[in-house]
């Protein structure tokens, strides 16, 4: 699995360099490599840690195409959620083309230890909760059961919460006010993906909807 776990990285960060060089018009941007260099090593390295301590997650998680039992909202959604976040990027790249780098240093060394720590507690997420797959699915065959320990604990689903923070990370290393400006706009995504994902397991997976009772929150302890 490791060589298409690299293969499938690979292809995202070359992806994501092309989204940001191109609109910039430059390759001379010191922060972007940063910011690619961080993603490569931190998704070989994570890659590498799930083959070794959950094979079976890595294995439900470079499955990216549409599933079986994948709700019909959730299939029509994805791309959309892929086309804005790719949109993003491009955003980033023309601001940094007409603006250069506009943040101080200190803030897009905050962006890089927030990507880090962000990178950090998904991993741990991961670790707590074997079923955190890329795509809304009951997985029934892998014994899909409701998890409540770890961040789980505080809100109903913490890896969104680490994706929020990663994707705050990002503009901040880059130096991209508009980029910053249009974060919460992702965040949005991501409460529309929760309230479909919410809705196949509370009719899907027996325990979640005493969970839900039980873990108030979804993203932020005390807010939402």
């Amino acid at each position: 699995m490791i060589p298409k776990w690299a293969f499938q990285s690979a292809i995202w960060i070359v992806a994501m360099g092309t989204l940001l060089f191109v609109p910039a018009g430059t390759w001379r941007w010191p922060a972007a490599w940063i910011f690619l260099a961080a993603m490569t090593l931190t998704g070989l390295f994570a890659g590498l840690w799930l083959a070794k301590t959950d094979p079976e997650l890595l294995a439900e998680r470079m499955r990216l195409t549409a599933r079986d039992g994948q709700p019909a909202a959730d299939k029509l959604f994805v791309p959309i959620l892929l086309v804005v976040f790719l949109g993003w990027f491009v955003l980033i790249g023309i601001d940094h083309r007409l603006h250069g780098s506009e943040l101080p240093l200190a803030f897009q060394i905050i962006g890089l230890a927030m990507q880090l720590v962000a990178t950090a507690f998904i991993m741990w997420v991961m670790r707590v909760n074997s079923f955190a797959a890329p795509l809304v699915k009951v997985q029934s065959e892998r014994g899909h059961h409701v998890i409540d320990s770890g961040p789980y604990a505080w809100v109903r689903h913490p890896m969104y919460t680490g994706i929020i923070v990663f994707f705050i990370g990002i503009p901040l290393l880059l130096g991209s006010p508009w980029g910053l400006i249009a974060s919460p706009s992702l965040a949005f995504m991501f409460v529309i993906r929760i309230t479909i994902e919410e809705r196949t397991l509370i009719l899907g997976l027996e325990g979640y909807a005493d969970y839900t009772l039980q873990v108030r929150y979804r993203l932020l302890p005390g807010v939402w």
